[in-house]
């Protein structure tokens, strides 16, 4: 009789994202899902409050992806979609992508996921500016507290600087800005508004590189692993002038952002600004499958389809437009639309938003955020300074694990806490998450001031 794997045999043989063995006293084997809820395999379920990791937005347990997927796999599980060779389901889902993303966006090019659509996105850029006589416009403006990806290249756009110690030298040419934090931003010019002044650093940026050496500005609608910093409204419309003046391209990362998690399509939409280049993943296969891509805006394809062939985009993926993946991609956005998760997760939003901004009176919250079903409480031990517990205190650990004894799964990242539950989340779901979130906090803060030294003792 073979033996269920264990925890034993996972230490013994599997290496895992951010690995490290001292994470292994909070392991969690995960054993089943439906809807929000997931189980482990003691038998306790959790509400999923990060949709697996940003991506499962129809939930858990859809056997229609499973069907989708044995249906493409019993006619054509694989063939190469390099040029000269295609599939149906490719075709389909570019078509149907076309029908849904920013309307001068038309033309797709799949991967298997997040960071290889921003790698994607970068030789993109690079090929767009070569393409046109401009060779040393090769740099990519990000920002702190981004997240996009962790490949070499990615991980150098990345504005987490608790991922690049051990992997330098970055790839160069990359730089950041300050992120259009409302909390955080210092806002020093009375002139503009705060989402202004925050675009402005953009513009400071290039100015300072050069024009003619800056390719790309790459941002997320609403910046997610870096504690869901949702910009003020009429930060893109100048990010948008910005690009448009010094012939910048700006990417779109829409990974956790796309598919209706904003309670829009993709997370522009909410500006009124269409990006020159969008790159997706996560939400269109609701996670069930890996797949990913970008799209391009039509000014941007005509210059790709209009070189010789001999400076063709030469760039390609083993997977690219893999039929079982975008079989299970076509399924699961007839389900959001069938469904109407887009617009439920809008409504759900605002209830959302509500619930987290009536924490804001609690001890150690200093900010509560949320658009769609995206949101995060930002924990701090100074209202007025905005101060974060000291990292000694190990606050962002303790929340986690004291949301995961009262049965809610999600990440913390610096002291935020990061609220992103599937789109079929129920109302009495989220007001549990809500109060979870809520015990959860007062136990840590009330724990972390009792520890703390007297003023004397410092």
């Amino acid at each position: 009789m073979t033996m269920r794997p264990d925890l034993g045999t996972d230490q013994a043989h599997l290496m895992h994202p951010l690995h490290h063995p001292s994470a292994y006293a909070a392991t969690r084997i995960w054993v089943s899902g439906k809807g929000a809820i997931i189980k482990d395999s003691t038998g306790r379920e959790y509400i999923d409050g990060l949709s697996g990791l940003w991506n499962v937005n129809i939930g858990h347990g859809r056997t229609e992806l499973g069907d989708a997927a044995k249906a493409q796999m019993d006619t054509l599980a694989f063939h190469s979609a390099y040029a000269g060779g295609t599939n149906e389901k490719a075709i389909a889902l570019a078509e149907k992508l076309s029908s849904i993303a920013y309307p001068s966006v038309n033309t797709f090019f799949f991967t298997s996921g997040g960071a290889e659509s921003s790698e994607s996105s970068f030789k993109t850029a690079r090929f767009y500016w070569k393409a046109l006589g401009k060779p040393d416009k090769v740099k990519v403006i990000s920002r702190h507290r981004a997240y996009h990806g962790l490949t070499l290249a990615a991980m150098s756009a990345t504005g987490l600087s608790v991922f690049w110690p051990m992997f330098e030298p970055r790839v160069p040419g990359f730089l950041h800005i300050e992120a259009p934090d409302p909390y955080r931003f210092a806002h020093t010019d009375p002139g503009v508004s705060l989402g202004v002044a925050a675009a402005n650093k953009l513009e400071e940026a290039i100015l300072r590189e050069g024009p003619d050496t800056v390719a790309a500005f790459i941002a997320e609608p609403v910046q997610g692993a870096g504690g869901v910093i949702v910009p003020p409204a009429d930060y893109f419309g100048r990010i948008r002038e910005i690009c448009n003046q010094y012939d910048v391209l700006l990417i779109a990362d829409d990974v956790i952002t796309g598919f209706g998690r904003t309670g829009r399509w993709f997370g522009l939409d909410h500006y009124g600004v269409e990006p020159d280049i969008m790159q997706f993943a996560k939400g269109i296969t609701s996670g069930y499958v890996p797949l990913g891509g970008i799209g391009v805006s039509d000014k941007v394809r005509d210059v790709i389809n209009g070189v010789p062939a001999s400076k063709r985009w030469m760039h390609a993926y083993t997977y690219s437009g893999h039929p079982t993946c975008c079989a299970v991609a076509l399924a699961n956005i007839d389900i959001m639309e069938r469904e109407g998760l887009v617009e439920r997760a809008a409504a759900m939003g605002q209830r959302l938003q509500q619930r987290l901004k009536a924490l804001e009176s609690m001890d150690g919250v200093g900010h509560t955020r949320a658009q769609g079903l995206m949101g995060a409480v930002e924990v701090v031990a100074d209202k007025a300074t905005k101060q974060l517990f000291p990292a000694e205190a190990g606050v962002t650990q303790k929340l986690m694990d004291a949301m995961l004894e009262r049965g809610l799964y999600t990440r913390a990242v610096m002291d935020c806490i990061c609220i992103a539950p599937p789109l079929v989340t129920t109302e009495a779901q989220l007001d549990q998450l809500v109060e979870i979130v809520r015990d959860s906090i007062a136990a840590v803060v009330s724990g972390a001031r009792a520890a703390a030294p007297s003023p004397a003792a410092r």
